[in-house]
């Protein structure tokens, strides 16, 4: 008995060139059994490694195509997402990105993913929003 949860699990890096490269020691994303965990995404153009514009709108909507790249290279997607995290430098900003955020995570039909969504007083890059996700693939 429980010989099945002994069983180590093996993590497999997830990497994209659609989604900005890693700039330190971490992976784009983690696949482990069915989750895919990905590293907090901020609004790099993946070809430049630049951020992609200063509003709120724009770097919310590059985020999540970095964290959509990340996803289904993992073989999952935005429709799989279970947590997300949402950092935001400014709270003031929360609505825009929501709305953003909802298009991309919460259409029509889709449960939304649990989220926590929080206040930092600084980003990379100097940023306005951060995102990661856990999805099921």
């Amino acid at each position: 008995m429980g010989g099945h949860y002994n069983r180590g699990m093996s993590k497999a890096a997830v990497a994209t060139s659609k989604a900005p490269a890693a700039i330190g020691p971490y992976s784009q994303g983690i696949r482990v059994g069915n989750l895919v965990f990905t590293a907090g995404q901020i609004a790099l153009d993946p070809a430049t490694q630049q951020v992609v514009a200063p509003g709120i709108s724009e770097q919310t909507t590059q985020v999540m195509e970095n964290l959509k790249a990340i996803l289904e290279a993992a073989g999952s997607s935005l429709a799989k997402v279970v947590k997300a995290t949402v950092f935001l430098k400014d709270f003031n900003d929360f609505a825009a990105m929501n709305a953003i955020y909802g298009a991309h995570l919460a259409p029509e039909g889709v449960v939304p993913p649990a989220r926590s969504t929080v206040e930092v007083s600084r980003l990379p890059k100097d940023v306005l929003v951060e995102i990661d996700l856990i999805a099921e693939v």
